[in-house]
């Protein structure tokens, strides 16, 4: 397939961070700050072995690490709580309990 190219003859990318590119400085350092202020940190469908985004765990000193993944991550050992489970399961048993 061809890279989409705008009139103008720039390329076309969508406003996201594509997988081996880096952060914006700006919103890597405020992440890393929100996670290493934060009592509990939820991590879902991720597993946890690309960076910047595994690497942002070890920020993490809060009291409750919760990992909510299809499969084991290198994080599991350390976590509060991991279930290994499919995310659109675990959102419907979520709900129904909710209900």
């Amino acid at each position: 397939t061809s890279i989409p190219k705008c009139e103008c003859g720039g390329t076309v990318k969508p406003n996201v961070v594509l997988y081996g590119e880096l952060l914006p400085n700006d919103d890597y350092m405020s992440s890393l700050k929100a996670i290493n202020e934060a009592d509990m940190l939820i991590v879902c469908g991720s597993s946890l072995t690309v960076y910047p985004a595994a690497g942002m765990v070890e920020s993490f000193h809060g009291k409750y690490f919760v990992i909510l993944n299809n499969d084991k991550t290198p994080y599991d050992a350390i976590a509060n709580l991991v279930i290994n489970e499919n995310l659109s399961e675990i959102s419907n048993k979520l709900f129904d309990y909710y209900k």
